[in-house]
């Protein structure tokens, strides 16, 4: 049996279609010479065995009409695009050669394929050296022994992506089981949807606009391991990459994707590390043992501290320690760094390098083994830092940089160092932005430069909601992040219990708000439509500022109608829980981010005879506040939320009180986990205060979405996508409602319970 496939226009829109004819070999005799004896049965099983593929007898199909001279017996209709008639030949040829045909294929054949078991070559070449550190790309096949790069076929398909909502998504969506890509004018190449999803994502984390340079595509080295997932589905689907890479550059990317390997604990180290903490040790050796930035993000009170100093003395003990280490951090936690290098690593020499008397210690820096400076005397020595070469640069509460224009962003990427870390609980607060500029610090080139980073991530992710594009930006940095929540790491925590508890305004506080809110959303309105949504930004938070200040307390609000409203809800419910609290012999901190708020709070706890301590940005000596409460001195700590937020250890505490919500939900986070970390003894409950209806009630049911990015680029994946839209502006400034309940406040991994409570303002 005998086939030959050939590819002929035909008259049904002239569209090349496979076409097959099949003959009988009877010992030499073709079947179409009239060889006498034949065996019907025989050539009849061996149609319907065709047939069975998916071609179709020509003669039984009315709507296409055959050139005259066509001796064609089937034709392949499939679903009428090249994807298909690939397909075909791929699936039939070698079941037809299974079956006993000998099967020729005409050489103008438009729908050969390549062997999908050939195997494939990637080819990395060093730049010239006006790229230093970028290298060249091929990556494909060889077809009738001419290697062929399919690179820029792959490009043209991300080109088409961008186009339209939903970008690689809507692409993707699209794609046949089978895909093929025309590399000649005979030849294709075929391969599974997974092997091309690969192939698409490895060319946009490794291209990212970067123009091609002598008609190949070039990257960074810095990108390398995104080849690495790209060769895993190639070994999985039995595909062999022969890789030729004279600089190693694939080698030192798998190095980076590699597991990280267990690290000894040093032995001048005086603590004992959990054994999340060891993991986080290892992963910080596994950092600089291949060149990398990183950025241990762990939750709140893990001991993000405690593994940089064990990481510290690892490079001391194994003699790695030349250069000092720089440690950057908010002023207010200079002291800290300072006292827990102290007490965990004594025999650490260490330089605190901020006052005004700093100068003088200029020439102790070379010589120490770590040097504690802060952001602003970064910005201000930058020229004198810049010119000391250290082992590694730490960047302590590392959001401070998420600016690209501030002056310390600017700063530290000035800084000579060998290894750079990044320790924060928020690397993302607000968006996509400030995670590229602690990569940039980190690791430059990684996620490319700004415009591209915005073009081929934030804008896809931001507007477009593209789900593809977020999973690729988590899995490029997902080697260079290290996340634990504390639920997680920490077994050995108490439960902690949070609860929103609505207070409802009455009588002249709630015509004050009316009264607040329609003006302001009329103002609102009116920008809104000269300027747009994204330039009203200002105005819109400005309204809705003096709304919340309202709900706090209507003597914060600097406006003549708010003079003679004594009342408020809020702060009347606050005294009522407070005081049932301590006489339950709880200890409680109470934050707020209005230091006017604050006020007000400790004079009505100072009227009503109650202890209290206050620490807000203008307090000189935090230490002292904080040893204070933690020595019993008082049982209420009124507590800024910016000056607070971070960097305190109050353990002794069990209750927390966010007198009011704020936009971002990491930053309250980061202010309860004061009192939730490792150390406590006690159950902790969080109240949530806020007025129902209110906008308060509304941010806080909106912190949810939040929240939704940074998840997902720290391995969760929440279902809704953040943005303030026109809706939302709407929903904020509508009208005060009695009973809004839609406001359950989703628990996340640390939360065991979620408590919805109402205080009304006649019971406060």
């Amino acid at each position: 049996m005998v086939t030959r496939m050939e590819g002929l226009g035909c008259s049904y829109e002239e569209i090349p279609m496979p076409l097959i004819t099949l003959t009988f070999d009877y010992c030499g005799h073709d079947s179409k010479d009239g060889e006498p004896e034949r065996d019907r049965a025989g050539e009849q099983r061996a149609r319907h065995a065709i047939e069975r593929l998916g071609a179709v007898d020509i003669q039984c199909v009315d709507d296409i009409e055959p050139p005259m001279d066509c001796q064609a017996d089937f034709i392949v209709r499939a679903f009428g695009d090249d994807h298909s008639y690939c397909a075909f030949t791929a699936h039939a040829v070698p079941k037809l050669r299974a079956q006993g045909f000998r099967v020729e294929i005409d050489k103008d054949y438009p729908f050969q394929v390549v062997d999908p078991q050939t195997p494939w070559f990637a080819a990395i070449e060093p730049c010239d050296d006006e790229l230093p550190d970028w290298f060249s790309l091929e990556l494909g096949v060889e077809v009738d022994g001419k290697r062929v790069d399919l690179l820029p076929l792959v490009l043209e398909l991300i080109d088409r992506a961008g186009e339209g909502e939903g970008g690689l998504t809507s692409l993707e969506r699209g794609f046949p089981s089978t895909y093929s890509m025309r590399v000649t004018d005979t030849h294709n190449v075929t391969m599974t949807n997974e092997r091309l999803r690969a192939l698409l994502h490895v060319v946009i984390e490794l291209w990212q606009g970067a123009k091609p340079k002598e008609g190949k595509m070039v990257f960074p080295g810095v990108r390398a391991p995104a080849l690495v997932p790209l060769h895993e589905t190639f070994r999985e689907e039995g595909t062999r990459i022969s890789w030729r890479d004279p600089e190693h550059v694939a080698e030192r990317a798998f190095g980076v994707m590699s597991r990280p390997k267990k690290a000894p604990r040093p032995a001048a180290l005086r603590a004992t590390l959990r054994s999340y903490q060891e993991e986080g040790l290892a992963f910080l050796q596994h950092l600089r043992a291949n060149g990398v930035g990183g950025v241990l993000a762990d939750d709140m009170g893990l001991g993000k501290t405690l593994q940089t100093i064990a990481h510290i003395c690892t490079e001391k003990e194994q003699g790695r320690l030349d250069y000092p280490v720089l440690i950057v951090a908010p002023t207010s936690l200079t002291g800290n760094w300072q006292r827990e290098l102290g007490k965990f690593a004594p025999h650490l020499k260490v330089t605190l390098f901020r006052g005004p008397g700093r100068h003088a210690l200029w020439g102790e820096l070379p010589g120490s083994d770590v040097v504690i400076t802060t952001y602003p005397i970064l910005v201000r020595d930058e020229e004198r830092l810049s010119k000391q070469h250290f082992h590694m640069a730490v960047l302590d509460e590392a959001q401070a940089i998420k600016n690209t224009t501030s002056l310390a962003n600017k700063a530290i990427k000035m800084i000579d160092a060998d290894h750079r870390l990044c320790l924060t609980g928020t690397p993302v607060e607000n968006h996509l932005g400030e995670l590229w500029a602690l990569f940039d610090f980190l690791n430059p080139g990684l996620l490319g430069d700004e415009p591209s980073f915005r073009r081929c991530y934030r804008g896809p992710i931001e507007v477009l909601k593209d789900e593809d594009r977020l999973e690729m930006l988590r899995e490029q940095i997902a080697p260079y992040i290290l996340r634990r929540m504390k639920r997680e790491a920490a077994s050995e925590l108490p439960e902690k219990t949070e609860m929103m508890r609505l207070v409802h305004l009455s009588g002249n506080q709630r015509e004050l708000y009316e009264q607040i809110r329609v003006a302001a959303h009329t103002e609102v309105r009116k920008v809104i439509k000269s300027k747009g949504l994204a330039a009203s930004a200002v105005p819109i938070f400005g309204a809705l500022l003096r709304l919340r200040q309202v709900c706090c307390d209507p003597r914060l609000v600097q406006l003549n109608a708010a003079r003679g409203v004594r009342q408020s809800a809020k702060y009347d419910a606050f005294f009522e829980l407070l005081e049932g609290l301590l006489a339950a012999g709880h200890r409680v901190l109470v934050f707020s981010q209005f230091t006017t708020m604050l006020g007000l709070l400790g004079d009505g706890l100072a009227e009503r005879e109650i202890p209290y301590l206050t620490l807000t940005g203008a307090t000189v000596d935090r230490q002292a506040k904080c040893d204070a409460f933690e020595n019993g001195l008082a049982d209420v700590f009124l507590l800024s939320l910016k000056a607070a937020g971070t960097g305190l250890n109050l353990v002794s505490a069990d209750i927390v009180i966010h007198y009011d919500p704020w936009w971002n939900p990491a930053v309250q986070l980061q202010a309860t986990d004061r009192a939730y970390r490792i150390g406590q003894q006690r159950p902790v409950f969080v109240y949530n205060l806020a007025v129902a209806g209110s906008v308060e009630e509304r941010v806080m049911l909106m912190q949810q979405n939040k929240q939704r990015v940074s998840t997902m680029l720290l391995g969760d994946k929440p279902q809704q996508t953040p943005g303030l839209t026109a809706e939302d502006v709407e929903t904020l400034f509508s009208p005060l409602e009695d009973g809004e309940r839609g406001g359950h406040v989703r628990a996340t991994p640390r939360v065991v319970h979620a408590v919805h409570e109402d205080v009304s303002s006649g019971a406060a």
